[in-house]
């Protein structure tokens, strides 16, 4: 089927047809158009029109010189390469990074002998020779050297390795991406020149079928319930295990007695969350590095106190001997081994905060001798005093520094908890932002600091979770079967897609990139396999936990994407919006009305309705759309773009608002608005420069037409990008400088000047008429329902789960943070 776009520019009529074979074009190529027979006087007559070949000037578009190629767009994200610099990052990644996995001494060797007992040596040098040799295999190798390399421009986590297949393969479910897109200065991928033939069936796999991409989706959403099922665990085993430690110090304080002051500390620690980190976030990396330092020196302490002989555990033969004598037991100790390994995902999630290097260096000089110190010790005693395993943590540290020791275990536990709960908080916020969960409240809670955010109804939630965990399990035992889990599921998904990346992105050798899973992801199955013989005794709880909010977000991604195609579907067609001519059937009253809509390409039906119920429509109208793209910020500079809808006495354009999946959009809206006018100004002005420029080419070329610009659904042409920042004026006068030179001779001199052009001036005085009269907010209050003869399951979901979430989630006026006084809404049912 050809697509038909009907334009009106001045007084002539112009049809053009663009199917497969002819299609809108820049540069050199050949186009063609239908154009009234000459004969005819511009009319119609006897329905003959004439076809003729027109080959067009390359056009100068916006994304040509997107942004003016600003120079510096990543400096937000600048961080101090020098040494010094590094150094002082690596000791800030202390209180932030490796709080989880820096309070694991605290109860692992307490869940290892509680499911193994003590008979001989070999029973302690293979427990401890399973922790050290787990320790070195992932996190040391796996993440230090491996995982933190696949970050997407310096983020990771989960949705950054997403976010680098989606930029590869064309694979998200939201059908909104636009070829734009790929010119946003992050989105680039670094390939290998030429690409293998082995990544390019692997793309072509994930492009054609629907059920790869979905089965892709479902696997980093399961990934992302894992991490907040993290969220709920952590605080929890965190604070039992420091509290314990007053079990036997204290006369009286038995278990209900831990599970008071636990569920207390944790009221306390979910309750100063909307407070914010900043003001105190200074003293997490000075107590986690003392943490560490009185880790690494009680064990040395004990280690040459008790047993030097515990070093004999480096020789891994004592694995195998751990296993021969205890057979099964030994299989299920590994449930409490893996405990040692612990937010070692954290490594990765946080990475946007530092970088490669100080990470790197933490682990290797500080977090993994003082763990292995801290793990030797407590086997040394144990060599000694092996009934003291159930509290070996605080039975090992010297009675002179037992309330020293419990003090800052509990505030390395508070620390670690946070870490954890703001982890959460922007899993969450990206989650949103990807489409994958529905829109809720976030608090920012710094001013300086736009990555620390708040999120009352996560917070909340935790919150009651964690309770009922600490009051039903009373026991790090049970919690710890359920944490490991949890851990063990994330690492799944990390290399599972870090192979993926490897495949597709970085196309490194096959057998390379086999052996990452082959190793690394044997260990992890073996682990998940013994965490898993725990389902009865607490390990059903995350997958509980995963499987709830896996429902949540793949429901609220299914329903967007069908609520999108469904906006798709009844977009309103150019054929229509000629038959209502430049008045749009209404009258059209002095103002600027920001139409928002989730369309990005294509006039949304909602003005449709608009125009049904209001009595007069705005003189200007502007179809605003927010967009989320795979990469986690994109440059202010970078963040806008602008095209005309409609012929030019429509007075109708577009914005495409482009933000990243770690973005914090917190815009006011009176600058917006600034922003906007100038914007819109701009591009006028630019687009009146390009008309010229081609009228100008086509006269000097007897063998050309004059041609009018398409519109609608067609190419997108005279695309302008808003910019704010201070740089562009300079760059903006620099390229002004620059088009003056190489330009000005080819221009007419109607285009040197506004005052010349009495149709850029007419539409910019009409913008200034708009601008003062001020602006309108048309918004849709819009439901999402399941056709009458779609299969009883879709209703289900759409009509019930997927129609509870939007109830109840943020919507409209709030979602957009516009000003409520200047809000038009109206009803819209969508039927998918």
């Amino acid at each position: 089927m050809e697509e038909r776009d009907e334009i009106e520019e001045g007084s002539e009529r112009v049809v053009s047809r663009s199917g497969s074979d002819l299609r809108w074009v820049d540069g050199s190529e050949v186009e063609t158009e239908i154009v009234p027979n000459s004969d005819s006087g511009g009319r119609e007559e006897g329905g003959y029109l004439r076809r003729r070949l027109v080959k067009k000037p390359k056009r100068a578009d916006s994304f040509d010189v997107e942004a003016m190629e600003i120079a510096g767009t990543d400096a937000h994200r600048f961080k101090d390469s020098s040494i010094w610099g590094t150094l002082a990052l690596a000791f800030q990644t202390l209180g932030v990074v490796y709080g989880d996995m820096g309070t694991s001494p605290l109860y692992v060797f307490t869940d290892v002998f509680g499911r193994v007992n003590i008979d001989s040596d070999v029973d302690i040098l293979g427990a401890l020779s399973l922790v050290m040799y787990t320790i070195a295999i992932i996190p040391l190798a796996k993440y230090v050297f491996v995982v933190l390399k696949a970050n997407d421009n310096g983020e990771g986590g989960t949705f950054a390795l997403y976010s680098l297949i989606c930029r590869y393969a064309k694979v998200n479910m939201l059908p909104n991406q636009q070829p734009a897109d790929e010119h946003i200065s992050s989105f680039r991928l670094k390939l290998p020149t030429p690409e293998l033939k082995r990544a390019l069936r692997i793309k072509e796999t994930l492009e054609k079928r629907s059920a790869s991409k979905t089965l892709l989706l479902l696997f980093v959403l399961m990934g992302t319930s894992m991490i907040i099922g993290d969220g709920i665990l952590t605080p929890a085993i965190s604070v039992m295990s420091a509290v314990s430690g007053l079990q036997g110090e204290v006369p009286g304080f038995g278990t209900n007695a831990v599970v008071v002051v636990s569920i207390l500390i944790l009221i306390v620690l979910f309750g100063i969350q909307q407070f914010g980190t900043s003001k105190v976030g200074f003293m997490f990396s000075p107590i986690l590095a003392l943490w560490f330092l009185s880790l690494g020196s009680i064990g040395l302490y004990n280690v040459l106190k008790h047993d030097i002989t515990v070093l004999r555990a480096f020789n891994p033969i004592y694995i195998y001997l751990f296993f021969k004598k205890h057979d099964e037991e030994a299989w299920y100790a590994l449930g409490g081994c893996v405990l040692c390994i612990t937010g070692a995902e954290v490594m990765f999630a946080d990475l946007g905060h530092f970088s490669v290097r100080a990470i790197q260096i933490a682990f290797s000089f500080v977090v993994f001798p003082c763990l292995l110190f801290a793990y030797m010790g407590q086997a040394a005693y144990l060599m000694r005093f092996p009934h003291s395993a159930p509290r070996i943590f605080y039975d090992s540290v010297p009675d002179s520094l037992f309330w020293p020791v419990i003090v800052i275990a509990t505030l390395a536990a508070l620390i670690a908890s946070q870490a954890m709960i703001s982890a959460t908080f922007s899993c969450v916020k990206q989650s949103m932002a990807l489409g994958c969960f529905p829109r809720l409240k976030i608090v920012h809670t710094s001013r300086r600091m736009m990555g620390q955010i708040y999120i009352p109804v996560i917070n909340w939630f935790l919150m009651v979770m964690c309770i009922v965990v600490v009051a039903i399990f009373q026991s790090t035992t049970e919690i710890a079967n359920a944490y490991g889990i949890a851990e063990v599921g994330v690492m799944i998904v990390t290399t599972s897609l870090v192979t993926l990346v490897m495949l597709l992105i970085w196309q490194t050798n096959l057998f390379v990139a086999l052996l990452f899973p082959l190793v690394f992801g044997s260990v992890e199955l073996i682990y998940m396999s013994a965490v898993l013989s725990k389902f009865y005794q607490g390990g059903w709880l995350p997958l509980v936990f995963a499987s709830f909010f896996l429902c949540v977000m793949y429901i609220w991604n299914y329903g967007s994407m069908l609520k999108y195609r469904s906006e798709v579907r009844e977009k309103i067609s150019m054929d229509f919006m000629t038959e209502l001519g430049s008045t749009l059937g209404t009258v059209r009253v002095p103002g600027i009305g920001m139409l928002y809509s989730e369309l990005v390409q294509g006039i949304p039906s909602i003005l449709g309705q608009f125009l049904l119920n209001l009595p007069a429509i705005h003189s200007v109208i502007v179809v605003v759309c927010i967009k989320y793209v795979p990469v986690p910020v994109v440059p202010q500079e970078e963040r806008f773009l602008f095209r005309r809808l409609c012929p030019k006495d429509y007075h109708m354009f577009r914005c495409i608002a482009r933000y990243g999946y770690t973005d914090i959009r917190k815009e006011d809206h009176h600058s917006f608005e600034q922003l906007l006018v100038e914007s819109l100004e701009m591009f006028l002005r630019r687009e009146a420069q390009d008309i010229a420029l081609e009228n100008n080419w086509n006269e000097s070329d007897s063998d050309s037409v004059s041609v009018g610009y398409p519109e609608g659904d067609g190419i997108e042409d005279l695309k302008f990008p808003l910019m704010r920042d201070s740089r562009l004026q300079e760059v903006g006068s620099s390229t002004s400088a620059s088009e003056e030179n190489g330009i000005s001779a080819a221009l007419p001199s109607s285009m040197m000047s506004s005052d010349e052009d009495p149709s850029l001036e007419y539409e910019l005085s009409a913008l200034r008429e708009a601008t003062d009269s001020g602006f309108t907010y048309l918004l849709a209050h819009s439901d999402v329902r399941a056709k009458k003869n779609s299969f009883f399951l879709k209703k289900l979901v759409i009509n019930y789960f997927y129609g509870f979430l939007r109830r109840n989630c943020r919507a409209g006026a709030a979602n957009y943070t516009v000003p409520h006084m200047n809000i038009i809404e109206v009803g819209m049912t969508y039927m998918v």
